[in-house]
């Protein structure tokens, strides 16, 4: 997905004819070709971006004592057969509790930027018997999901955390279906203390395409931004947001 191919096959000084399985070779001059997501220049976001704390926002028994999930589940209509990308999945939380949402034809994406947090969550769920999680790791300007391969993106308590938001929003139109949608939950508070006020959510998604389709308050004092894309913007074009 969007990534040029690293290295060629190069069998130098064999005169055999090439099989039918044989790639066919580039002059040793040519160069790995660019995709324009790859070649894209973003700018930096115009406010902190909070560090990873932790794979955990709250202990998981809290937040299904108060019906966290159960709740983000009805508001988003996550039902059997979707595809739902978990990003920032961390310890796993909306993970576990996704997979068995979507069903054996359906999928949940868990994707982090951190390589230990998909590895014990990958433990996770192969020792509760997820057969539909797939593990995926992203960085911070790209989710490397495949291509149109997402029904609803969910970024839990995390995006203030994302170093390249606008590169990762920008590149995440393609990982969408078509009607795709990006759901955000975050604390309505400075990115510096780990949230995200939603007016500078809202206008950062708007200057990579997305228009604002539905917005609540949660019982765990929390709110839901729901955003799909209206077009795509010239990377060049895009300007951060002021904070406050």
């Amino acid at each position: 997905m969007r990534r040029a191919f690293l290295s060629l096959l190069l069998l130098a000084g064999c005169d055999a004819v090439p099989t039918a399985e044989a790639a066919v070779r580039p002059s040793p001059a040519a160069a790995p070709v660019e995709s324009p997501a790859e070649r894209a220049v973003f700018p930096a976001p115009d406010r902190p971006v909070a560090d990873i704390a932790s794979g955990n926002w709250s202990d998981e028994a809290t937040r299904d004592n108060g019906g966290e999930a159960a709740d983000v589940v009805r508001r988003l209509g996550i039902r059997a057969g979707m595809h739902v990308a978990d990003i920032g999945a961390g310890s796993g939380y909306y993970t576990i509790r996704l997979s068995p949402v979507v069903g054996p034809e359906g999928r949940v994406y868990a994707n982090d930027i951190i390589p230990d947090y998909l590895a014990r969550l990958k433990r996770r769920a192969a020792d509760v018997g997820l057969a539909n999680v797939q593990f995926v790791l992203g960085d911070s300007g790209d989710t490397n999901l495949p291509d149109q391969s997402v029904d609803l993106a969910l970024m839990v308590h995390m995006y203030h955390e994302i170093g390249d938001p606008f590169g990762l929003l920008w590149r995440l139109q393609d990982d969408l279906k078509p009607g795709g949608r990006v759901a955000i939950m975050d604390s309505d508070r400075p990115t510096s203390r780990h949230g995200t006020p939603p007016g500078l959510l809202r206008c950062e998604l708007e200057a990579v395409g997305y228009r604002q389709i539905g917005f609540s308050r949660l019982e765990n004092g929390s709110y839901l931004a729901v955003f799909q894309p209206a077009f795509r913007p010239d990377p060049g074009s895009i300007r951060p947001c002021k904070p406050g």
